[in-house]
């Protein structure tokens, strides 16, 4: 089997040097050779050893008959998405690590692929080298998907770790990751909690057979995290972690959401820290299941990139299905939780009032536990403290 690999930036050279080095492996268990043809790239390589297979135009692979399979690593969804569309229409199946364009393309893209009668996976466009992706539309698939929560960005998770491990500040942590080549030098993706929530949108679309926009799904970021904040969970035993979440309700209601949440230290997502990925799944028959490993990086992503090879090659690729959702989740003021909040502004007996019995936590702040309650019995209570003279400094969901 002939291939070409579209981008030859990290993901891209990580993907050349499985399929080469794992060569034999590949072929031994897929049953056929995979060789790359061809690499594009606007750039030029002329040091690599894959420089005689370096080109500019995709229309070379587009039009080739020996190419029955395209690797697609450029990510965005403008470009790429172009190129992936062209590849499916000529009858060549397409795999993928780009989050962004199954989030937003990827019902028109599977269509394309299941009328062509080709295949367009996407393993690795969620939790890097973490196989969650197929088990959930496999081995899962028997089941009712009741939760898909995850840690779903290394970046933002590696923050909360040196908060957790160092008490350093947003702030000192974020400037950290950045030296150490973890967070871009615009990290806003990341930690506003965008890239969670295409991740999320892709795990929900498995999960529930509908892909919901990212743009739909609320979504909160890492930013108003204190140090502070951190002092606090410690002190009642729980880390911090931003969640992607999708949860069915035995009502039918359903949320797909992006935020901080208090885990519990026997939640089996607390104890993952630094830039690895957790994904926890909840069938109403199998309870619990957990999937953990390196979120992102050359090398993992190229494993979940080589395993959707492998089973195109072999002849196992399945088919994710799913559609475009007619509407939005359960509108999220109906969400419930108990929080964390801390308030400034307000005496005891104001706070007893608005927000009822609560669980004062010892701090020199006035903080405290909550009532589980919805977002908007949240926001009504928030509404009545700023009319009294008191605000809400911060809050945090906790998980359950």
């Amino acid at each position: 089997m002939k291939v070409a690999i579209l981008g030859f930036g990290t993901v891209g050279s990580g993907t050349a040097e499985m399929l080469t080095k794992n060569r034999a492996l590949l072929k031994a268990h897929a049953g056929e050779e995979v060789e790359i043809k061809y690499i594009v790239d606007i750039r030029s390589f002329p040091d690599s050893p894959f420089a005689d297979r370096i080109i500019n135009d995709f229309s070379v692979v587009e039009k080739d008959d020996e190419i029955s399979l395209v690797i697609e690593v450029i990510g965005g969804a403008k470009i790429a998405y172009d190129f992936t569309k062209r590849a499916l229409l000529a009858g060549k199946s397409v795999v993928t690590s780009n989050k962004e364009l199954v989030a937003t393309h990827g019902v028109e893209l599977l269509s394309i692929a299941k009328e062509k009668g080709c295949y367009y996976l996407f393993e690795a466009a969620v939790g890097g080298g973490i196989p969650v992706l197929s088990p959930i539309a496999n081995d899962l698939s028997h089941n009712e998907i009741l939760e898909v929560s995850g840690i779903l960005n290394g970046t933002t998770n590696y923050i909360l770790t040196r908060m957790f491990s160092s008490g350093a500040s947003f702030e000192a942590a974020l400037a950290e990751a950045q030296a150490k080549g973890y967070a871009e030098a615009d990290p806003t993706a990341d930690v506003e909690g965008h890239d969670a929530a295409r991740k999320i949108a892709i795990l929900g679309a498995l999960a529930s057979g509908k892909l919901v926009s990212a743009d739909a799904i609320h979504t909160e970021g890492i930013r108003a995290i204190r140090a502070e904040d951190v002092k606090a969970a410690e002190k009642i035993g729980c880390s911090i972690k931003l969640l992607g979440r999708y949860l069915r309700t035995e009502s039918g209601d359903m949320f797909l959401l992006v935020a901080p949440f208090l885990l519990p230290a026997d939640s089996p997502l607390s104890g993952i820290s630094d830039v690895y990925n957790g994904v926890l799944v909840r069938g109403n028959f199998v309870g619990d299941v957990m999937f953990y490993g390196r979120g992102a990086g050359s090398e993992p992503t190229a494993s979940a990139v080589v395993a959707d090879v492998d089973k195109i090659a072999r002849k196992a690729a399945y088919r994710p299905a799913f559609t475009a959702a007619e509407d939005v989740p359960t509108e999220f003021s109906y969400f419930r939780a108990r929080r964390y909040v801390v308030v400034e502004g307000a005496d005891a007996a104001a706070i007893e009032i608005i927000f009822g019995e609560t669980e004062p936590l010892a701090s020199e702040e006035n903080a405290f536990l909550t009532a589980e309650m919805s977002e908007k019995g949240f926001s009504e209570r928030a509404k009545r403290l700023e009319a009294c003279g008191g605000k809400i400094v911060s809050h945090i969901r906790l998980y359950r």
